[in-house]
């Protein structure tokens, strides 16, 4: 209460990237390696998600998902997923058999799923625009269109001031507009690591973004799916494989793949930038990952390109879609952290640096999903890390 908050974001509106181009999952926390932050947040995140969404009447649908083992060698694993999720505290899990898979989603067949009823959809971009509303009730100040490009410490104050430098932080923007402050906090997303070198931070988990094309279910097939329905993940790609994702508005999404996008914010095939390009094929991270990963990424490529190989995963799931029963959909650009050595870096990290500017800052380096429905729970560890690291 002492303190005065501003937000400062690049844009003319908020959540108008990651946080109004994903799912819309309210994720129960099963895949998460036990003990992570990802695994901890997400599931007290998801608590906080639904109670804030029944105080402040934001409309969410409590649907459920599968996570569908088609093929035997896939069994194990999903037990392993099941194991993993009651030691997260996920609420409601339970293994099921081909019955029941048709008897929740009559259009899906499996061998064995892994239920989780507490699994919900919500719209984003909605709690996002509510979380702003609540900041501004506080006294706090949103600037949009203040697309930061530069920080440094002010020069020092005259002898006479009694408060010395009260705001010794200035952060400039793109226009030479100054914000004056004592602490910074950043959660940039797609840019978490460039706005880290621009504080005089490490670079390091560096951002490569991969794009994620979605189809649409046309809307008089919508009825083929009733809740969420994901393949059991392959432990090598934790990001990658179809699902079927119900929306909030009826229509169900299909997807995403995976690819590599030519620009930070590039939501379409051809979106380029050369800056963004070279930034991420220039990095020997991204190297080793796609060597490792070859025929992987080849094959994610061919998808990307061919709806009819992405049909035909969709049918491992639901044999009844086809390929004229599905349109282009939207895409999102995932801000994926890689380590030097080619790793994706899977667990939230929270870093800060040294120096000036460093020792005032804390970067929110890494936020993959489940950050939307881990964001209550990443707020007050976030404040508590604030109050901690700089003595409020």
């Amino acid at each position: 209460p002492s303190l005065a908050f501003a937000v400062l974001e690049k844009e003319q509106e908020l959540a108008h990237h990651q946080s109004g181009h994903n799912s819309g999952v309210i994720h129960s926390g099963i895949y998460y390696k036990p003990g992570s932050l990802k695994a901890k947040l997400c599931v007290q995140g998801a608590a906080l998600c639904y109670e804030y969404c029944d105080q402040k009447g934001i409309p969410y649908k409590q649907c459920g998902k599968l996570i569908v083992a088609v093929e035997q060698d896939e069994i194990p694993r999903l037990k392993a997923l099941y194991e993993r999720g009651l030691q997260n505290n996920v609420r409601g899990l339970k293994l099921i058999g081909a019955k029941e898979i048709q008897a929740k989603e009559p259009f899906c067949r499996g061998l064995m799923a892994l239920d989780s009823p507490y699994t919900g959809i919500v719209n984003y971009k909605q709690v996002a625009q509510s979380y702003a509303e609540d900041f501004q009730e506080a006294g706090g100040t949103i600037l949009t269109d203040f697309e930061v490009t530069n920080m440094e410490m002010a020069k020092e104050s005259s002898s006479e001031s009694e408060d010395g430098l009260k705001y010794p932080v200035i952060v400039r923007n793109s226009k030479g507009e100054e914000i004056y402050c004592r602490h910074i906090v950043t959660c940039a997303g797609l840019y978490s690591d460039r706005l880290s070198e621009i504080s005089g931070c490490s670079p390091e988990p560096r951002i490569v973004p991969f794009r994620g094309d979605y189809l649409v279910l046309k809307p008089e097939k919508c009825y083929m799916v009733k809740g969420n329905i994901y393949p059991v993940p392959n432990p090598r790609f934790p990001f990658l494989g179809f699902h079927f994702t119900p929306r909030m508005d009826g229509s169900v999404w299909l997807g995403p793949n995976a690819v590599l996008a030519f620009k930070r914010e590039g939501y379409k095939l051809f979106d380029f930038s050369t800056g963004d390009f070279l930034d991420a094929v220039t990095y020997s991270g991204l190297w080793k990952l796609v060597l490792r990963n070859l025929s992987y990424g080849m094959s994610e490529m061919y998808r990307a390109c061919f709806l009819s190989a992405q049909v035909k995963q969709l049918q491992k799931f639901i044999p009844e879609v086809t390929i004229n029963d599905v349109l282009r959909g939207p895409s999102g650009v995932r801000a994926q952290a890689l380590d030097s050595d080619g790793n994706l870096v899977d667990d939230f990290v929270f870093d800060g640096g040294s120096g000036d500017i460093g020792s005032r800052i804390l970067h929110v380096r890494n936020a993959p999903s489940p950050a939307a429905t881990s964001s209550l729970a990443i707020a007050k560890m976030i404040a508590d890390e604030v109050k901690r690291r700089f003595e409020l």
